[in-house]
């Protein structure tokens, strides 16, 4: 049964329009007109328990939206919602108690205090026992190596140690449900590795699900095998990260070396396919993924080859494709 289910979700708000100048700022003190903005639009997709799923899109997509609506921070204009058997928007203790929320531009540490204080708040709030409390502040600190950190301001933790801060505060009272919106932005390497290392043990030692958004494209390949891209407010995808990368990026790029006693005829390496660009010795060619074995076979078979690799294009460029073009056409595998 999933844990997370959405049906023909939206939001629509209504925005003031202010017109320029002086006229349209009194006519938007005494007489204020709105336009209705649909943030999201009948959205509907299922999670099983124990997924981690990337959710992707735009800036302004309706990312941030969909999740306050999961969370129960606003409430949807239309549609149903369920998480973890709860409507959100009831903000039940239990169902409060399931999951977590983490943003990545905003914080739940009191600036001033170590952060150990304000994990004790956290831990008042859900009943953690004092034992319970140490023991798990001791696991969760270790594991993301910020133990030294937690008895100082929080004003002065690096951001990298910050972020790694809200995500033990976040975890602490052990949610099912981890909503994550750029728990990675604007930390070093590192530190993004560090979080996605703990995000990955975390569902697999508590079999948590988790529902991702970031821009970055590594958070993505490392954690996800499933994504959920958005576009101007409409679910356009939901399905397996490579089948996404199949049909924006149906092309494979294949870099040769040949052997010095090759000789070089480019008539002749056009028939192997979509040549590129010929270097001296060295030479591209552009594949389709469907015909790649066939070719490969026939360039090892014929010509004298010392080096040969393949690459797939970077999936940033696939992702910013699919919102460019802002259809994906690809429904959920099925199973």
């Amino acid at each position: 049964m999933p844990i997370i289910t959405v049906q023909t979700l939206g939001k629509t708000s209504p925005v003031a329009i202010k017109e320029p100048g002086f006229k349209g700022t009194l006519q938007h003190f005494f007489r204020r007109t709105y336009r209705n903005i649909e943030a999201v639009k009948d959205v509907s997709f299922a999670i099983e328990p124990g997924e981690i799923v990337g959710f992707l899109g735009p800036n302004g997509a309706g990312k941030t939206t969909t999740l306050k609506m999961l969370t129960g921070l606003i409430h949807p204009s239309n549609g149903n919602v369920t998480v973890a058997e709860h409507r959100p928007f009831a903000r039940a203790r239990n169902f409060l108690a399931q999951i977590t929320l983490v943003m990545g531009q905003q914080q739940q540490l009191i600036w001033d205090l170590p952060a150990l204080d304000s994990l004790r708040i956290n831990a008042a709030i859900y009943n953690i026992s004092e034992s319970e409390f140490r023991q798990r502040v001791g696991e969760l600190a270790d594991k993301l190596e910020i133990q030294d950190q937690l008895k100082q301001p929080v004003r002065k933790l690096s951001l990298g140690q910050r972020m790694k801060a809200e995500m033990l505060a976040a975890q602490l009272h052990r949610p099912q449900v981890l909503f994550l919106d750029e728990p990675t932005l604007g930390l070093d390497i590192n530190a993004q590795t560090a979080v996605r290392n703990f995000l990955r043990e975390y569902n697999q030692r508590y079999g948590a699900t988790i529902l991702l958004t970031s821009h970055y494209m590594a958070d993505i390949t490392a954690l996800c095998d499933r994504v959920l891209v958005i576009h101007q407010g409409s679910l356009i995808f939901d399905g397996q990260l490579d089948r996404l990368l199949d049909q924006f990026a149906p092309y494979r790029e294949i870099s040769l070396e040949f052997d010095r006693h090759q000789t070089i005829d480019k008539d002749h390496l056009l028939t192997y396919g979509n040549l590129q660009t010929l270097e001296g010795y060295k030479a591209t060619y552009l594949v389709p993924t469907d015909t790649l074995t066939q070719t490969v076979s026939n360039l090892l078979n014929t010509l004298k080859i010392q080096d040969l690799s393949i690459a797939e294009p970077p999936i940033e460029d696939v992702i910013a494709k699919v919102f460019e073009t802002g259809k994906a056409n690809v429904k959920k595998s099925e199973g």
